[in-house]
């Protein structure tokens, strides 16, 4: 049945694009929540900037991350049902998250997703463990690296800028906010686009339009990293403006120093880990990051139960797409194949609609208000 296959494989490559565009609009709060909550740009000039490098980091990294996503399920067990459950545990919980304003892990998600429904299928043993608790381990680096390298870099600067008046402080570090502001999008674009890329090239591998490298590496199709990279940048320009208001102003109020401070941080974070090819969340790392930042006025700055309650839903993000995934794998293994793939894809599709509809972007305060 060559044709049904690849109007399946056509149909779940559709979907993980559809996931790498909620992974876009799910963290498009984590590009711009500082640059936005310093007034440095409003909304919406902010996640154009913010999406034009979440597309051009095709250009600058190399598809380590895609190789390690891509692995981290046994590559002779993954199939189109493993792959579309996979997406739709990940997809539910963006969704969730997104409603409950939490600034969770996309990508996380969808490791979680890969994971319950590739051990629905064949138990524990097709988990690829060392890329699987890499990955979980780096749910608690990289946000300790983000407040770390922001602490440092704030106490820098403020000590550099002593002598320097708060308005001409303020002024410098609005101009840089766009430079660190593009830096971490390109972090952003270059580390979550890749793990759809790695998802996608896994599903091509197992459908046999694709064939494991030589040293045992995944082939990353250029179609599929500019697909990947197009789609996140397209999700970050519609925006998560419930989460935009968690991360910028929740959390701990910013001045300009301090976003350059924890996006550069962040950014800094970003790039180690895609360099290394660790999958990590970027909700993590500017979390961890914004912090650190607000943390070096003083640590009641700081609003410690937010912070708490984003840490909680970090935690829970694994095994909870994990169990969606693995729900849905079973209704597609034991049920009507064709009635639950549309089924369920006929739920994300109005989930990712609905989400879309009820966004509202946050008006842009005056010049001079006081930050809440």
């Amino acid at each position: 049945m060559p044709d049904a296959t690849l109007a399946s494989v056509i149909a779940i490559v559709f979907l993980a694009l559809i996931f790498d565009f909620s992974n876009g609009f799910h963290d498009a709060a984590n590009s711009i929540a500082t640059v936005v909550s310093t007034r440095v740009l409003n909304p919406r000039l902010a996640v154009v900037w913010a999406a034009f490098f979440n597309f051009i980091a095709f250009a600058v990294f190399r598809t380590h991350v895609a190789n390690t996503v891509g692995k981290i399920i046994d590559p002779q067990v993954v199939s189109e049902a493993v792959v579309f459950a996979g997406l739709v545990g990940a997809i539910a919980w963006n969704l969730t998250t997104w409603w409950l304003a939490l600034p969770t892990s996309s990508s996380h998600a969808l490791i979680g997703g890969m994971v319950g429904a590739g051990m629905a299928k064949a138990g524990w043993s097709v988990v690829n463990s060392a890329s699987f608790e890499k990955t979980v381990i780096f749910i608690f680096v990289s946000p300790l690296l983000g407040m770390v390298f922001a602490f440092v870099l704030m106490v820098a600067l403020l000590w550099l800028f002593r002598r320097s008046t708060p308005r001409k402080v303020d002024h410098l570090f609005r101009r840089l906010q766009l430079a660190s502001a593009a830096a971490f999008s390109l972090g952003h674009g270059g580390n979550d686009a890749q793990k759809t890329m790695g998802i996608i090239s896994a599903l091509l591998v197992g459908a046999g339009y694709l064939h494991i490298q030589p040293g045992g590496n995944l082939p990353v199709p250029f179609w599929v990293i500019l697909s990947a990279n197009g789609a996140i940048a397209l999700g970050t320009l519609s925006g998560g403006w419930r989460i935009v208001k968690t991360l910028g102003q929740k959390i701990t109020a910013l001045k300009p120093i301090g976003g350059f401070s924890a996006e550069t941080a962040a950014a800094s974070s970003l790039y180690l880990a895609t360099f290394l090819g660790i999958p990590v969340s970027t909700t993590h790392t500017i979390t961890g990051a914004i912090v650190g930042a607000g943390s070096t006025r003083r640590l009641s700055a700081v609003r410690w139960g937010v912070a708490g309650r984003i840490v909680w839903a970090w935690v829970i993000t694994i095994p909870a797409a994990g169990i969606i995934a693995a729900v849905t794998y079973w209704l597609v293994a034991h049920v009507n194949h064709g009635l639950v793939l549309t089924l369920l894809a006929v739920l994300v599709l109005a989930g990712t609609a609905y989400a879309l509809g009820r966004r509202r972007p946050r008006p842009r305060p005056p010049v001079g208000a006081e930050q809440s």
